[in-house]
């Protein structure tokens, strides 16, 4: 199976923006933070998205990210988010790394290999114990989480937290 990690850029395709917008604003703790109606106003989200990448113009309170798209066989599956390093929120909801696949892609397994790529991404950039979080509730994910090693730490409040260590 071809799986393919790409690094948000400034400018994406229209099959970029067609995900976002079935994403919607985002579920089970995961916010899709690019998710607009209005495609001027998605470009902008995607340049501000590349500057955090970079660390350029963190508002107060944000960490550089950096935002893969995957693309399972050529075709977009999901994105993710590697977060360089957790802040104080970060440590308590959001973690490293928080990850969606597209309604139409879900329950083929992608989300679990997403998740493992985006471990070895986060590898590269020296992050060797990754913290997950997801909600409680959120079963599917807690289960590609476990599929890639995660053990769970914390249960408090609704959210669930676990570490990867590579």
């Amino acid at each position: 199976m071809k799986i393919i990690l790409k690094e948000l850029m400034p400018i994406e395709s229209q099959d970029v923006f067609h995900m976002i917008q079935e994403i919607g604003e985002g579920q089970n703790g995961f916010v899709n933070n690019l998710y607009s109606d209005d495609l001027q106003v998605f470009q902008e989200k995607l340049n501000r998205n590349h500057e955090m990448s970079q660390g350029i113009n963190l508002p107060g309170g944000a960490v550089p990210q950096t935002i893969f798209w995957f693309y399972i066989e050529d075709k977009l599956v999901g994105y993710g988010k590697m977060r360089h390093y957790l802040n104080e929120k970060l440590q308590e909801h959001g973690g490293h790394i928080g990850y969606i696949i597209r309604p139409s892609e879900r329950q083929k397994g992608y989300g679990e290999i997403a998740l493992k790529e985006l471990v070895i991404k986060a590898n590269q950039k020296g992050i060797h114990e990754i913290l997950l979080t997801c909600d409680e509730s959120n079963i599917a994910s807690r289960r590609v989480i476990e599929s890639n090693k995660g053990i769970l730490s914390e249960m408090k409040d609704g959210i669930c937290k676990y570490w990867i260590k590579a």
